[in-house]
């Protein structure tokens, strides 16, 4: 799934850089001015807002490659970078849908789908569950991995070792917090 996002991306960056790099050819060629603009100025700034985006959309896809190949959910500035990517085919989904027409609304719409279905696929899993097993106890060892009996906890807040011989309360099932009842109040006179 991460590879089918890296495509498109790439793709979209492809796209991006080529569409504005021939709008700046256009604008330079035909010598067209808009409110009183420099045609080379404009010709240039689109290039370059081209080249920017392009590359923008390259290194996502590159983040979207290496989540890819490495199996695991991006970190850091990658995660970063999907999200705000995400963020921007929103928006120009958002542009495209009046200024456009509604098959580049459609796209958009596509490829901020797979962007957020990468993320949430990828997430990565909280608690003591999803470390890796083994290491020492109470740093972020495995739920397998128990202290021997009698040793003594490996931080100061580090929970303290269980045999499996029964404590008191183990039979029944305990809530943190007890049980309200809430009686409803009528609400026809």
């Amino acid at each position: 799934m991460a590879g089918v996002v890296a495509v498109v991306l790439l793709a979209e960056a492809v796209f991006i850089a080529a569409l504005n790099w021939f709008l700046g050819v256009v604008v330079d060629r035909q010598d067209m001015s808009l409110a009183g603009l420099d045609p080379g100025v404009m010709s240039t700034s689109s290039k370059i807002g081209g080249v920017v985006f392009g590359l923008y959309f390259a290194l996502c896809a590159l983040v979207a490659a290496l989540v890819a190949v490495r199996d695991r959910a991006p970190a850091g500035l990658g995660r970063v970078l999907l999200i705000s990517a995400a963020v921007v085919h929103g928006l120009l989904g958002a542009f495209a849908w009046g200024l456009v027409g509604w098959t580049a609304f459609l796209f958009m719409v596509v490829v901020l789908g797979l962007i957020v279905l990468l993320l949430m696929t990828y997430d990565r899993a909280g608690g003591p569950e999803g470390a890796a097993p083994g290491g020492t106890p109470g740093e972020g060892a495995g739920p397998g991995a128990r202290a021997e009996p009698g040793a003594a906890p490996a931080g100061a807040g580090a929970p303290v070792s269980r045999t499996d011989e029964p404590q008191d309360g183990d039979d029944e099932p305990q809530d943190s917090v007890p049980a309200r009842i809430i009686v409803p109040v009528p609400t026809t006179p």
